[in-house]
C-alpha cells in the first residue's frame, strides 16, 4: 500500500506541473477562451490515462501472494503458529491468481503471532506422532514376553526348548559294626533325562495395553536310569528306559501395561496365567509296582512304565514384570506366585490293573522371581543375561507332607540373544545352565516369534 500511496503523488503531482506549465506559457493578454478549453481538455486525457496507468498498478499489486515482510515471516516460522510459520512459499509472479481472502488473513495471523505480544497464541501445525508407551525390547530370556502387542495385531511365536538333566542317588540299606564296614544293600542309580518340547504360542493385542496369549505344547520325554546293586553278588549295571509324548498342558494367559513409563521411568506390567491339565497326568501312566508302591506290601522299582507329559493339576500364577530403560541398557524382573489346586480321589494304576489309592493329593505352592539386563548391541542385534530362581513347597498327600518331600530350590543363569531378521520377524535363542542339583543341567530354547 505504501508502494499505491507512492504511485498516487507522483502522478497528482506530474499532473499540477503540466498544468503550471501550461498556463505560464499562455499570454494572459492573447489568449482566448476557447484556446484555454482545448488545453484543458487534453490535460483531462492525459490525466484519465495516469489513472488507467494507476489502477493497473494497484490491481498488480493485489495480485502479489505475500503482503508479509520475509523477516516476518521468519519469526513465525521459528514459533510454527499460522500459515506463515508452517508453509512458508515464495510471492508468485504477478500471472499468477490472486491468494484468497482466507489466505492472507491466515497469514496475516501467522505475522501477528510471530511478531508477540501479550495475548499471542502459538498453535502447531498438524498433529504431533503418538509417543510409543510400550516397553522397549529386549532378548528374551523367561516365557512371559516384556512387550505387548499392538492393538488389533497378532503374533505367532513358534518355538523349540531342549533340556537335559542328571542326578545320582545312593540308597543303604543295612547296618554297620564298626564304621568302615557296612552289612546291607548299597543301591546306586543314575538318571538321564532328555525333554523336547515345541510349542506353538499366540498372542492378540486386545488393545496397546491388554493382550492375551495361547500355548499349545507337545512334548516328548526320554528318561534312563542306571542301577547297580552291590554286595548282591554281581556287578552288572540294570538299565530301565522309559519315555512319553503327547501333548502337554495348555495355557491361558493375560498380560497388562499399568503405566505409560519412559525414559528413565519404569514400566509395570501384570499377567495372569491359567495353566490347565490337558497332558497325561503322573498317575495315568502304570507305575512298577506289582500291588502297590506304598506300604509292606510294596514290590517293584516304583518307577512309571510310560512317562507323563503333563503336571495332573490345574495352576493359578499371577505375577508383576518391571522393565527399567537406562539407554543403552535395559533393566528387567519379575515375581509370580504359582497356585496348584488339589485334587480329590487321586488313585494310580500298577502292574496287575489294580489302581491303588491316593487320597487328595496337593502340590507345593512356587515362589519364582528373576531379574536380567539387556542390552542393544546394534539396530537389529540385542544380547541379555539374567538369573531365574524358583522355589517349590512340599506336597502333601490327605493333608500331611509326603514322606521324603522337601522344598526344592531351583536356580538358572540365563543368557539370551536376540536377532531381528526383518520387521515382522526375529530369533530368539536362549541358553541356560543350572546352579542347583535339583535344575536341569543345561536348557536350550529357539523362538520365532512372526508379527502380523
Amino acid at each position: 500500500m505504501q508502494l499505491v500511496r507512492t504511485l498516487r503523488a507522483g502522478s497528482a503531482g506530474v499532473t499540477l506541473l503540466m498544468c503550471s506549465a501550461a498556463m505560464a506559457q499562455l499570454p494572459q493578454d492573447n489568449r482566448s477562451n476557447a484556446a484555454m478549453a482545448a488545453e484543458l481538455e487534453t490535460l483531462k486525457k492525459q490525466l484519465a490515462e495516469q489513472k488507467a496507468m494507476l489502477q493497473s498498478l494497484q490491481e498488480d499489486l493485489k495480485r502479489l501472494k505475500n503482503p508479509v515482510a520475509p523477516s516476518q515471516l521468519e519469526q513465525a516460522r521459528g514459533t510454527g503458529s499460522g500459515q506463515a510459520g508452517g508453509q512458508a512459499q515464495a510471492a508468485p509472479a504477478p500471472s499468477q491468481p490472486a491468494q484468497p481472502a482466507d489466505d492472507r488473513r491466515t497469514a496475516a495471523q501467522g505475522a501477528q503471532g510471530a511478531q508477540g505480544g501479550g495475548d499471542q497464541r502459538n498453535d502447531p501445525v498438524g498433529k504431533a506422532p503418538e509417543r510409543d508407551s510400550r516397553p522397549p525390547a529386549v532378548a528374551p530370556l523367561f516365557e512371559a514376553p516384556g512387550v505387548l502387542t499392538p492393538r488389533g495385531h497378532y503374533v505367532l511365536e513358534p518355538s523349540y526348548q531342549f533340556g537335559y538333566s542328571s542326578s545320582n542317588r545312593v540308597a543303604l540299606v543295612g547296618y554297620t559294626i564298626i564304621p568302615a564296614l557296612l552289612i546291607g544293600l548299597v543301591d546306586v542309580r543314575e538318571l538321564k533325562r532328555n525333554t523336547n518340547t515345541v510349542t506353538l504360542a499366540g498372542r492378540y493385542g486386545l488393545t496397546n495395553r491388554t493382550e492375551v496369549e495361547v500355548r499349545l505344547p507337545y512334548t516328548y520325554r526320554s528318561d534312563s536310569t542306571v542301577s547297580r546293586e552291590l554286595f548282591t553278588g554281581t556287578a552288572v549295571e540294570n538299565v530301565f528306559q522309559t519315555s512319553g509324548k503327547g501333548i502337554g498342558d495348555v495355557e491361558v494367559a493375560v498380560r497388562h501395561q499399568i503405566n505409560d513409563g519412559g525414559p528413565d521411568s519404569s514400566y509395570y506390567v501384570a499377567g495372569l496365567r491359567v495353566k490347565t491339565r490337558t497332558g497325561k497326568d503322573p498317575f495315568e501312566v502304570v507305575t512298577d509296582c506289582q500291588v502297590r508302591c506304598v506300604g509292606d506290601n510294596a514290590s517293584g522299582t516304583g518307577l512309571p512304565l510310560d512317562l507323563p507329559t503333563g503336571s495332573g493339576f490345574w495352576a493359578i500364577q499371577p505375577s508383576l514384570t518391571w522393565l527399567f530403560p537406562s539407554d543403552p541398557a535395559v533393566f528387567f524382573g519379575s515375581v509370580s506366585y504359582l497356585y496348584n489346586i488339589k485334587r480329590d480321589n487321586v488313585e494310580r494304576q500298577v502292574l496287575s490293573g489294580a489302581m491303588e489309592p491316593l487320597g487328595t493329593v496337593k502340590p507345593g505352592a512356587v515362589v519364582g522371581f528373576n531379574f536380567g539386563m539387556g542390552l542393544a548391541l546394534n539396530d537389529k542385534a540385542s544380547l541379555s543375561l539374567g538369573y531365574d530362581h524358583q522355589s517349590i513347597a512340599r506336597t502333601k498327600q490327605n493333608g500331611v507332607a509326603v514322606p521324603g518331600s522337601v522344598r526344592t530350590q531351583l536356580g538358572t543363569l540365563l543368557m539370551g540373544f536376540s536377532y531381528r531378521l526383518n520387521e515382522k520377524r526375529t530369533l530368539n535363542v536362549t541358553v541356560g545352565a543350572g546352579l542347583t542339583r535339583d535344575t536341569p543341567d543345561v536348557t536350550l530354547s529357539v523362538r520365532l516369534p512372526m508379527s502380523f
